[in-house]
Order: structure tokens, then sequence, then C-alpha cells
């Protein structure tokens, strides 16, 4: 259904959007690696305790996971860009906090506010992305934020690879990196009006016309028909294969150099040797997640992810057995995990849940992914395969949820949000298929929606 204009405002291209609005990605990466590096030099240079460092890397964790929460609600129920301006000023303000503060509690305060900003910041970018696409470059854009979140690794582990040996001020390099990117992003985020959706759906609350969208406001309706299923099904499927991907993204330096036998400068090149094969996966998921190969190449991917965590659990852990392990993932990863989680959820859900669905699933699977760290290092110690065989399972359970529910889903709110009960009264073919456009044409306009 297509939206009307008010006022003349310039509309901004959909691909600005995208990198703009997807930065959000690329802050959270840096945020989490330059945390994680920058502290254990903060030890040494300001003294901090080892119990301070753990409640600094374990804060940021959770309050990443509470602002995703918070802000995905937020996000639907005041607006996507009063969130996403207030979030990028907070990452701001908490980076500098850990540029120039020695103290716990500045630093702590820091940490929050990272956490909270980082998290609040992904739901209500993302929604603002797919809010700005056309049905045609929606799964695009999407994926291009997975390639800034990579880029956001690249440039941080670049970044302390020239400034780790300098001390403190190694560490300030690294949180200042954070500042900069932040104040330049809230500056080009001033320029992105409010989504047309969003400001559709408000208008039609408020004059009390009963579209999805405007009916479908709170909470509880994630858990109701039609929504209780795809919601359900993306919590189980993004829950269990980050536990996977957050276990090798924490734990594989420990595990290469533990287990495997070899050391940090190895691991490390490895991983910079795999990485462009993350950013040509990422290109073929922007490529094809728009068409109707969809499935063929999140059924590609499935496989090869499922096979990374399958091999060392068969086969033990060795030199071979690691880097297949690396190439599978990153690789399987980038076609059948998050950047098709983020797709199905901007498809899945009208307007006013979008947000909120966005964060309330980041946002589980962070509690669930942290909560498991804590055991893994014993898990490992105890038996390394049996560690595997289980994420092996769990990631095959997670990617046969996701296939089993959206391998014939043609449902797509964007297409029916706008409609009434009159209008699937007056079409009872609608109904009946749920994933018809109420515009017949839109699929096929090239250009994004109107922004008012």
């Amino acid at each position: 259904m297509a939206l009307p204009v008010a006022g003349t405002a310039k509309m901004p291209n959909p691909w600005w959007v995208g990198i703009v609005s997807g930065m959000a990605s690329y802050i959270d990466a840096a945020a989490i690696v330059s945390n994680g590096i920058a502290l254990v030099i903060y030890q040494d240079s300001i003294g901090l305790s080892g119990s301070e460092f753990g409640w600094l890397s374990g804060v940021l964790t959770f309050c990443i996971a509470i602002g995703a929460l918070v802000g995905g609600r937020l996000g639907d129920a005041i607006g996507r860009r009063t969130v996403f301006t207030a979030t990028m000023a907070m990452i701001a303000v908490g980076s500098a906090l850990m540029v120039f503060g020695t103290a716990f509690p500045v630093l702590l305060a820091g940490v929050v506010l990272v956490g909270l900003g980082t998290g609040a910041d992904l739901p209500v970018s993302l929604a603002t992305i797919s809010e700005a696409a056309t049905d045609k470059n929606r799964g695009a854009l999407l994926g291009l934020s997975n390639l800034l979140w990579g880029v956001g690794i690249l440039a941080t582990t670049l970044i302390a690879s020239f400034a780790g040996h300098l001390g403190r001020l190694g560490g300030q390099i690294m949180y200042g990196h954070i500042v900069v990117v932040a104040l330049v992003l809230l500056l080009l985020r001033i320029g992105i009006p409010e989504s047309p959706y969003w400001l559709k759906a408000r208008d039609e609350r408020h004059r009390g016309i009963g579209t999805n969208r405007a009916e479908h406001v709170h909470f509880t309706d994630l858990f109701k028909s039609p929504y209780a299923k795809p919601f359900i099904a993306l919590l189980v499927f993004y829950c269990l294969t980050n536990l996977a991907a957050s276990t090798g993204g924490m734990f594989g330096t420990y595990i290469a150099v533990n287990v495997v036998g070899i050391s940090v400068e190895l691991n490390s090149r490895l991983g910079l040797l795999t990485f462009p094969l993350g950013l040509i996966g990422g290109a073929l998921f922007m490529k094809l997640v728009g068409t109707r190969h969809r499935m063929t190449l999140f059924g590609a991917g499935a496989v090869l992810f499922v096979s990374a965590y399958a091999i060392p659990a068969v086969f033990g852990f060795s030199l071979t057995t690691l880097v297949l392990t690396m190439l599978l993932s990153i690789v399987g990863g980038a076609l059948a995990f998050e950047g098709i989680m983020k797709v199905w959820t901007q498809e899945s859900f009208p307007t006013m849940l979008r947000s909120t669905a966005q964060g309330s699933i980041i946002a589980a699977s962070r509690v669930f992914a942290a909560t498991l760290a804590v055991f893994t290092p014993t898990l490992v110690e105890y038996n390394p395969r049996l560690t595997y065989t289980g994420l092996f399972v769990t990631v095959a359970v997670g990617l046969g949820v996701a296939w089993l529910t959206f391998r014939n889903q043609a449902r797509n709110e964007f297409d029916t949000e706008g409609e009434t009960d009159a209008d699937r009264a007056a079409d009872p073919g609608r109904a009946a298929d749920p994933g018809r456009a109420a515009d017949p044409g839109r699929a096929d306009r090239p250009v994004s929606p109107p922004y008012v």
C-alpha cells in the first residue's frame, strides 16, 4: 500500500540510509572487540584488578542485551529517529569516559552507556533500514549491516595491531576510535527523517483506523497469531546458532592455544586469511537474498554451518580441522545466520512491533550466549569434542527450526500491514493468501517509500 507524502522533504537514497544506519553493527563489533583488548591493556597501565576486569567485560554484554530489549520497544513506541539519535550520543559519551577515565566507577559508567546505547541502536537501526528500502533491495541493505559488522572487527583488530604496545595510550586510541565514529554518525543521522511507515502507523492509530500496523502494538501481540510462530521460531533459530557462533568468537583463541596447541599469532593470522571469504559470502547473500533463490542459499549455508561444528566433534582437534571449522563457519554463517534472521524478522512483523521483535531476539540471544560463556572453559577442559558435539546439535536444531518455519513462508508484513478488516472482507482471497501484496504493483516499484 503506497504511503502518502506529507511535506516536501527530500527523500534520502535508501543505500545511504542503509550505510548510516547499518553502522550500528560496525559500532557493536568495534565496542565488543575494543573492550576485550583495551581492558587487558588497562589492567597493567591503570591497575585494574581481575574482578574489575570481569565486571567490565560482563556488564557490556548484559547491557547490550538490556539495551536491545528496551531500545527496540522504544523505537516502536516513540519513533526510530528519536532513539537512534539518542543512542549514538550515549555511545559517544560512554566511549569518552573509557578514554579519559581511570577510576573503576567511571569506567563502569562508560561501559554501561556503551552497552545500553549499542544494544538499543541495533533493532531501531535495522527497522530504519528495512523501512527505507524496497522489496527488491531490503535483503541486500540488511545484509550490508552484516558486512559492516565484519568491517568493524577488522578495523578494530588492525588498530590494536598498531597501538596495542603503547600502554594506556593504545587503549585510549581504541576507545577514541569509537568516539570519533559515533560523533560522525550522530551528525549524519540528523539528516535522516523519521520512517514513513512509523509515521503512517502512528497516524492511523490516532485516527482509529483499524489496520494491522495500528492495531498490533503491544509486546503480547508477539505471542498471538499470526506473529507467534515466526517470533518463537526466530528466537529458537538465533539463540541456538548464536550460541555456537559466540563460543567460537569468545573462545576460539582459547581453544586454538589450549586444545590445538598453536600460538595466538598463528590463530590470528588464520582468522585474517579467512576474513575475505566472509566478505565474499556476505556479498553473495546480498545479491541473492531478495530473489527466488533465498531458501536455496539458506540451505547451502546451513549445511556448511552445521559441518563447521561437526568436523571437530567427529575428527577431533588439529590444525586441519581448526582451519576447516574457520572456513566453513565464516561462509556458512554469512549465508544462513544473522543476515537472514534480520530479513525474516523485518518481514514477519508490522511497523509497531518490528523493532520490538528484533530487540527481543537480540537480547535473548546475548543473555543466552553470555550465560553459557561462564561454563564454556570448564566444558572445553573436560571434553572439547563433546563440547563441539553439543554445539553441532544446537546449530542443527536452530537451522532446522528456521527451515521448517520459513521454507514456504509467503507472508511479508510490508505488503499487508496497511490492510483493514474491511479490505480482507472485500477480498477473501487476500485473507487466504496473506503473502499477497496489498498493492500488486508495489513489488515492481523501483523507488523506496517516501519519507515524510
